[in-house]
């Protein structure tokens, strides 16, 4: 374990410290504690009022003239909030023509955009196809609809590599618009378009859907130290009234606590959508998708309840809740027996040699849904970048995972270096990645080398450091208030204690399935470790020890128990530097 802290102490109050080493600036940071909707959410003119009317009128004309529509519903989480915000929004100026005249689809696997689907749409009579969070740069799927007579609306935030005049096109990216917002994904810039709506139609309805423009948001990892996403994630997250995210939200209540996080979002309703679009089928991605459609969520449909009898009914969303977590945990039950495989593989190829693991696969045996789930979880636990491709015709292509905690900050910008890489497209740290199988052994030569200072013990940036029992316990207590604030480009701080002598009356272990590690400082601050090692436990209680000198990493906790609050740290890691034991 190596602890560097992140930049020294300049500020007195914990939250302006904390918040400006994430690169909020300091003289902002009361502007950002404080932001809402009225103060920081851009005008939908920033897109370019011309733009915006055209999309309008575009769409108003094949309303009036009751054509067929077809909504484009991406393959993630933001792709599927996008979707049911629009056509909720639309269900709710034009209710008779969305039931009768809106279709939706769905990708087969992890496709995005139009390129797995155009052709199939020649054979319909669909008049406008509107793709929200997706087809900015699919140019030529748009020429071959526009040449067949169907009009092209995209709601899109990705960055674009080509021309695409065929299509009516709202982004905020550069080259698109000037909307200062460039952490505005798919969600947000569908929820713009409804505020233009409803502005020019002299409505309010954008604004009942800010739940799913939170969740949307977080499940696209949108930098949350922008003022506008901010602002919008935290009005949002504070009233789920989607009736998929309301449910979802109150089966997972217990481990969401009080009040929804960015983080709690992020691990307790993210990854049951996400798993729908990776291992569901279209049936299962179809009922999850109603459920989050205000007009059919409620809708009694055949039971599927096991132990159900004949003609028992249940709501659609209460059958979708039901449905998310079964396939999270097929997904769950693929990955793990996925990862045993694999584990075999890395030793017998002996691939922990090089810096990055690079697990090239040569058959299907790994199902492509799992394949970044399993890349992250070989990254923290092998704490290096961590590659896991298939084979093609000529090239290796998947999931590719950068490792922080190793200094592996851009991983993308390192395999874009090597000039072996026929792609990278994603995040610094998650993306696709495509190498042409005659460049593999020089791509591993090549990040061997780049690589070769990579430190083989995990690395914490911590935001405090404390010598022995001198931990301050209001700055943890402070710390653990800031939860609403974590999330994407602001993760959650970490403090550190070097040179704590732990004595055996200070330890308190509690055994159950699991033990827990208690460490009670003079100073009231508890420090915890769950599912700690017998060995830990044992090395910590010997009768024959004086003191056990650790270095600790942890994160911040208040624990409310009969009115009091005590500071609490839960450790991440520890190193153990030294002991002295009694002689008798």
């Amino acid at each position: 374990m190596i602890i560097k802290q992140r930049a020294p102490i300049q500020y007195d109050n914990t939250l302006t410290q904390i918040l400006t080493t994430r690169g909020v600036s300091s003289t902002d940071v009361k502007r950002y504690t404080m932001a809402s909707l009225e103060t920081e959410v851009n005008s939908p003119y920033a897109f370019g009022g011309e733009l915006m009317e055209a999309a309008l009128k575009l769409l108003i004309r094949h309303i009036k003239n009751n054509h067929q529509v077809l909504v484009v519903v991406d393959c993630d989480v933001d792709g599927n909030t996008s979707a049911a915000l629009l056509i909720n929004y639309l269900y709710k100026l034009f209710p008779s023509w969305v039931e009768n005249k809106v279709d939706y689809c769905f990708h087969e696997g992890k496709q995005h955009g139009l390129n797995d689907m155009v052709e199939s749409l020649d054979e319909t009579n669909y008049s406008l196809v509107i793709c929200p969070d997706s087809a900015s740069n699919d140019t030529d799927e748009c020429k071959f609809l526009k040449e067949d007579c169907t009009d092209v609306l995209i709601l899109d935030h990705h960055d674009f590599d080509k021309e695409n005049p065929y299509a009516t096109i709202i982004n905020n990216q550069e080259g698109y618009s000037n909307y200062p917002n460039k952490a505005l994904s798919g969600v947000g810039v569908v929820w713009q378009f409804c505020r233009y709506i409803d502005e020019k139609l002299e409505k309010n309805y954008a604004n009942d859907f800010l739940d799913l423009v939170a969740v949307g948001l977080v499940g696209d990892m949108m930098d949350l130290r922008q003022l506008e996403t901010r602002a919008l994630v935290s009005a949002g997250l504070k009233n789920f009234r989607n009736p998929y995210l309301y449910y979802m939200a109150q089966k997972n209540a217990f481990k969401l606590g009080s009040k929804i996080t960015p983080m709690g979002a992020a691990f307790y309703i993210v990854p049951l959508l996400n798993a729908i679009q990776r291992s569901g089928t279209q049936e299962e991605k179809r009922l999850v998708f109603e459920s989050m459609l205000d007009y059919k969520a409620f809708i009694k449909v055949p039971s599927t309840k096991r132990g159900h009898k004949p003609g028992d009914m249940e709501r659609i969303v209460d059958q979708a809740i039901r449905t998310s977590t079964n396939v999270k945990n097929r997904q769950t039950r693929v990955q793990d027996t996925s990862l045993e495989a694999l584990e075999k593989k890395i030793e017998k190829e002996n691939l922990l040699n090089h810096k990055v693991l690079l697990l090239l696969l040569d058959d299907d045996n790994i199902p492509a849904e799992v394949r970044g789930l399993i890349a992250n979880k070989f990254m923290a636990k092998y704490q290096r970048p961590c590659c896991l491709l298939s084979k093609g015709d000529d090239s290796y292509s998947g999931s590719a995972r950068g490792c922080s905690i190793a200094g592996v900050d851009d991983f993308k910008q390192l395999c874009l270096e090597t000039d072996d890489i026929e792609y990278a497209i994603g995040h610094p740290n998650a993306f696709g990645l495509k190498i042409p199988q005659n460049n593999i052994k020089d791509f591993i030569a090549k990040t061997d080398l780049a690589l070769e200072n990579m430190s083989d013990e995990a690395i914490y940036y911590v935001d405090y450091i404390f010598e022995g029992q001198n931990c301050n316990p209001q700055t943890i207590l402070d710390i653990a208030e800031m939860n609403d604030y974590w999330g994407s480009e602001l993760d959650e701080a970490l403090i550190a204690i070097n040179g704590l002598k732990v004595t055996k009356e200070m330890v308190t272990v509690y055994r159950k399935k699991d033990n827990t590690l208690k460490i009670s400082l003079n100073n009231g601050v508890s420090i915890m470790k769950f599912g700690a090692s017998d060995e830990l436990c044992e090395k910590l209680t010997d009768n024959n020890t004086g003191f056990i000198e650790m270095d600790i990493c942890g994160k911040c906790n208040s624990n409310e128990w009969n009115g009091a609050v005590t500071p609490q740290i839960f450790i991440e890691d520890y190193n153990i530097i030294d002991s002295n034991k009694y002689y008798f």
